[in-house]
Order: C-alpha cells, then sequence, then structure tokens
C-alpha cells in the first residue's frame, strides 16, 4: 500500500502546510485587490504607495514586540490571535469597498491592522512547522512545506488578478478574509500536548534584551541579519522602483516584466524541490554562496538584457533564494534554544525590513543623482560586497548539520520535538 504523505509528516505539520497555503493563496491576490481597490476609488499611484507602507510601519514597529509575546505565550494561539485580526481588517475593507466611496485613510487604517496581525504572526510561526518534525528530515520537511507556500503564492497572484479584473477587489478581499478565518481555524487544533510551559520571564524589556544578546553572541546571526537587511533593501529598490521603468521603456512594458517576476516565483518551487533532494552539511556556507544570484537581476536590468534573458535570471535566482531560506531556517532551527526562538525570529525579521521602505523611498532621488544604470550597478555591486564580507565570518564557513533520532511521525511540536517555520521570503 503507497502511503499518501511521507512517514514524518505528521498531523501538526499537515495542519500547519494548509493553513499556510489556505492564507497564501488569499493574501496574494489581495495584494492585488488592494492596489486595485485604491485606484478605482480614485486615487493615485502615491496613494497606492501609502497605503502599502501603512501596511508595512506597523509590520516594523510591532516585531520585536510579537516575537517576545510569541516567547512568552503559546505559539499556535498567538498565531490564531493574529489570524483573527487579520480576517477583521480585510473583512472590514471588503465591506468599505463594496459599500463604495472608500476613503483612502480608512484604507490605510485597516492596512496598518493587517500589518500588525502579520507582525504577531510572523515570529511565532516561525518555530512552528519545522517543529512537528525533528532530526535529519527537518531540512526536507521545511522545503515541501516552503514549497506548497510559494506555489500558493504564484497561483493566488494569478488567480487574484483574473478575479478582480471579473469581480472587483471588494470580493478579493472578502475572500481573503475568509481565508484567514479557514487558516486560524486549522491552526487551532494544533496538537501542543508536549510543549512544555514557559516560566515567566523578567517582563518585556527584559525579554528583548535576552533576545538580542541571543543575536549578538553568534556571529554567524548577525553577521546574516545585517547583509540581508541591505541586500533585500537593494532587491527591493530595484524590483519595486528601477524594474517596471526599465520593463516599461526596453522590454515592452508590463507583460515581459510580470513574466519574470513569475519566473523568479516558479524558480523558488523549484528551489524547495532541489532541497527535498539534498541535505548540504555546511548549511550556511551553502545558502551564503547562493546569495551571490541576488545580484544579477540588478546587473540585467542594468544592461539591460533582453526580456527572455531575463526571465531565465530571476528563475535561476528564485532558486538560489530557496536554498538560502531553507539552509538559513535549518540553521536556527539546529542552533537557537526554543524558549527564544520567537525573539531571534523578530530580530530576523526586522533586520529582512527595516532598510526596505528606505530604500524604496530613496530609489528615485538617487537615479535622478547618478542615473539608473549605474544606481542598478550599485545595487548588484553591494550584494556581492556585503555576501563576499559574510563568507569571511568563520562560524558561517563552519557550522555544519547534526543529525538526531528521528521522532514519531505525529509528534507534536516541542523543541526538544520542536523546531522552526520560515522567511526571509515573508511567508503570509
Amino acid at each position: 500500500m503507497v502511503r499518501a504523505v511521507p512517514p514524518w509528516a505528521g498531523r501538526n505539520y499537515l495542519l500547519l502546510t494548509g493553513a499556510t497555503v489556505i492564507a497564501n493563496l488569499g493574501s496574494s491576490g489581495a495584494l492585488i485587490a488592494t492596489a486595485f481597490a485604491v485606484l478605482a476609488a480614485g486615487g493615485s499611484a502615491t496613494d497606492v504607495g501609502l497605503v502599502a507602507a501603512a501596511r508595512t510601519l506597523p509590520l516594523i514597529f510591532f516585531l520585536l514586540i510579537g516575537g517576545a509575546v510569541a516567547d512568552r505565550l503559546p505559539r499556535h494561539r498567538v498565531m490564531v490571535a493574529a489570524n483573527a485580526l487579520s480576517c477583521v481588517s480585510q473583512g472590514l475593507f471588503a465591506l468599505l469597498v463594496l459599500a463604495g466611496e472608500p476613503q483612502l485613510w480608512q484604507m490605510a487604517l485597516l492596512a496598518a491592522l493587517g500589518g500588525t496581525g502579520q507582525a504577531f504572526f510572523a515570529p511565532a510561526s516561525e518555530g512552528m512547522v519545522l517543529a512537528s518534525v525533528s532530526g535529519d528530515q527537518a531540512g526536507r520537511a521545511f522545503a515541501v512545506f516552503r514549497m506548497g507556500m510559494n506555489g500558493a503564492n504564484i497561483g493566488g497572484a494569478a488567480l487574484g488578478g483574473a478575479l478582480v479584473a471579473a469581480i472587483g477587489p471588494g470580493w478579493v478581499l472578502a475572500v481573503d478574509s475568509a481565508a484567514f478565518a479557514l487558516a486560524a481555524a486549522l491552526r487551532a487544533f494544533l496538537d501542543v500536548s508536549g510543549v512544555p510551559e514557559r516560566a515567566p520571564g523578567g517582563g518585556m524589556l527584559h525579554d528583548l534584551r535576552d533576545g538580542w544578546r541571543e543575536v549578538a553572541s553568534r556571529p554567524w546571526l548577525w553577521a546574516v541579519v545585517v547583509q540581508f537587511s541591505l541586500v533585500n533593501a537593494m532587491v527591493s529598490a530595484a524590483e519595486a522602483v528601477y524594474g517596471p521603468l526599465v520593463a516599461e521603456q526596453h522590454l515592452g512594458g508590463p507583460g515581459p516584466w510580470g513574466l519574470a517576476l513569475a519566473a523568479f516565483g516558479a524558480g523558488t518551487v523549484g528551489g524547495a524541490l532541489l532541497m527535498t533532494r539534498v541535505t548540504p552539511r555546511r548549511m550556511l556556507l551553502t545558502g551564503a554562496l547562493c546569495v551571490f544570484p541576488l545580484a544579477l537581476p540588478s546587473a540585467a536590468l542594468a544592461v539591460p538584457l533582453p526580456a527572455a534573458g531575463l526571465t531565465a535570471i530571476m528563475f535561476g535566482t528564485g532558486i538560489a533564494v530557496e536554498v538560502f531560506a531553507v539552509m538559513w531556517m535549518t540553521a536556527l532551527h539546529q542552533e537557537i534554544p526554543e524558549d527564544k526562538f520567537s525573539r531571534v525570529s523578530s530580530y530576523d525579521w526586522l533586520g529582512s525590513l527595516a532598510m526596505v521602505p528606505l530604500a524604496t523611498a530613496l530609489a528615485g532621488p538617487v537615479q535622478d543623482l547618478i542615473g539608473r544604470t549605474a544606481a542598478l550597478w550599485g545595487c548588484s555591486a553591494v550584494i556581492v560586497l556585503l555576501t563576499a564580507a559574510v563568507l569571511c565570518v568563520p562560524d558561517v564557513r563552519r557550522l555544519t548539520r547534526r543529525t538526531r533520532p528521528e521522532p514519531a511521525a505525529g509528534a507534536p511540536a516541542s523543541r526538544a520535538a520542536e523546531a522552526a517555520e520560515p522567511d526571509t521570503a515573508g511567508a503570509e
């Protein structure tokens, strides 16, 4: 008899993976719906950016608090509460749009509520998927999870765009609200009977300082966090600002640019599939080497390469990004104590996001000052130099995978039995 699922995929793993696929299907479409809802209400491109910023700023502001809360309370309850907040915010957003004539401040406020929910969800979730498996299968399990998540992102964006055109952005936002409700319901059924009770901490500031000491005491950890604070900023500036401009002037418009972005998404699925087959021993060395290709899309836009060449590069970059993501989370799962994992994750998320709004805001002025081509080559150079610098850290080159005994397939999430979930790619 052939098993429908692999033996390491227990109940908790299936619930978490299913919930994330459902939530990401809705969220990917809602990103498109939000932009078109602002435009349909008479907003400008600047207004679209303001609503996007209204979601990002509370996400950055509350991340550290969310990490401290997730290390104090049962993580699955924090995830359910965060999903409920996102469900309510998106439901109200949908009602506002469907009722007609939504105001910009109303849409910004509801977007900010959604960002707040994500700030509490992300650190809590980083510790649950790999917590449902352990030992030699942890990396493979995370790769399969990422494959489902990235596939949902791609399918959700395609389906969301079609539904916005067919039935309007308000109904797509309503679907996203329902998806968050269903995801919360699935996560509420997680079996956490094996998770040990956490002792009370010494207060929020004490917990945050304790998490910071955990980060600062590991050179490999803070080096990669600092690296990605700037790498993500360079990638965001190139893809969010310069990419559409290059596509409009040299590649034939939004169609080829959309195809290139879709190729990147397909590459992440391919990278996740690859990581179900291979388990490199030197996790961070492998991951760090896979950051170098992130410099290629900026260079391709600087040339600029034809659309076919750019699409191929974006596909390869997606594979490399996914290899890094799996290696990074496997390393965190192996090295970080369970009771401090969410706080460490919150610092990781903060480092990944903090510079992005500044980089996208400065991309236009920098282009005016030195030219777009020079700015794009500068993005590539920063990525290459930072990655080379990280490879100079001995712990990055030396950290190796340890093997552990396999737990029972249905073992509950605990971190003698517990591990971690994504993402420098940011999951939901």
